[in-house]
């Protein structure tokens, strides 16, 4: 994170917005995904030179629109750069502005509607259901441990009770850490989640999850923390909440000590095994897009892949055209 701005952004509070963009941008490609330094350098480089061009037209790299962005692509070109290179950073901008999107700082994607050199959206990571047992057996296993100290096995529940919630519920890391202390206390099976757009939705947790809960409830007292706060994942160093970029790195470590790839997990990987495991047992999709809180069932459709397999495999298996093909 250290490599400098090349060229600078503009001056003034719509530079000041866009480095602060483009860093927590950054920091999410650092920790979340595990980018290298030298992508991470090469992202900075590139949005800080089409930052630099859009403010040469008056506007901000946040707030571009399709226009200002085409411009910026066709200008590469002008500049002598191969078409390798203008999709590399055309990737990185599509890359910059769905972060924003899925932040709620934006609620469009301005390079969706820029053609040429366009790659199909990657699927998602995928859990299997095995996986995520064992991920909750490690997180489980290290919330009893009877030699540790009472700090650290608040520190293993936390870690537990998050697990077990993101995977419950399918819930943005954001959302996840953010949540209130009045969930812990909330009776009934449903609580309300503030997502993006600060928009609210309701979201069934179960007894597994609430039963998480309530052990990092009895080990933060234990371990003299104060339960009078105002979150429900306070960071147990400091105050406010526990942030998402320490949970995604605690969670990596967790995943190697279950055995997992560290490169293949993240909180998103979590959200989206919520969402496939739930489709690949029966659920429907529009059900689905409203539990993660997609405004566009296209959004959710993504987690239909893991679908195909099975009803290949059923057809297959079943049909009787497929049965008589092989005479």
């Amino acid at each position: 994170m250290s490599a400098a701005f090349a060229p600078p952004v503009a001056a003034g509070s719509a530079g000041r917005r866009d480095e602060a963009d483009i860093e927590s941008f950054l920091e999410m490609m650092a920790v979340e995904r595990g980018a290298s330094d030298n992508t991470i350098i090469a992202y900075r480089r590139d949005l800080a030179d089409a930052a630099s061009f859009i403010a040469g037209q008056g506007g901000s790299l946040t707030a571009a629109q399709t226009d200002a962005i085409r411009a910026y692509v066709a200008g590469l070109g002008a500049r002598g750069f191969a078409e390798s290179s203008r999709s590399r950073r055309l990737s990185a901008l599509r890359q910059f502005y769905r972060f924003l999107y899925a932040e709620g700082r934006r609620g469009d994607d301005p390079t969706g509607p820029i053609e040429g050199a366009r790659k199909k959206r990657p699927l998602p990571k995928i859990m299997s259901e095995d996986e995520v047992d064992r991920l909750l057996g490690r997180a489980d296993e290290e919330a009893r441990d009877p030699d540790a100290s009472p700090r650290r096995i608040a520190r293993a529940a936390r870690m537990y009770a998050l697990v077990e919630l993101l995977y419950a519920t399918g819930l943005r890391v954001s959302e996840l850490v953010s949540l209130p202390r009045a969930v812990l206390r909330a009776k009934n099976r449903m609580i309300v989640v503030r997502g993006k757009g600060d928009k609210e939705r309701m979201v069934p947790i179960g007894e597994a999850a609430r039963e998480a809960l309530a052990r990092f409830a009895e080990a933060m007292r234990a371990a003299g923390v104060a339960d009078d706060g105002q979150w429900l994942f306070p960071a147990l160093s400091e105050s406010g909440h526990l942030t998402r970029q320490a949970f995604a790195r605690d969670l990596k470590a967790l995943a190697v000590r279950a055995g997992i790839p560290a490169g293949r997990m993240s909180p998103h990987v979590l959200r989206h095994a919520f969402a496939s495991h739930l489709l690949q047992n029966g659920a429907d999709l529009r059900a689905v897009q409203e539990l993660l809180g997609h405004a566009d069932i296209s959004t959710t459709q993504i987690y239909t892949h893991v679908l195909e397999e099975r009803l290949i495999r059923l057809v297959t298996d079943h049909h009787p055209l497929s049965a008589l093909s092989g005479d």
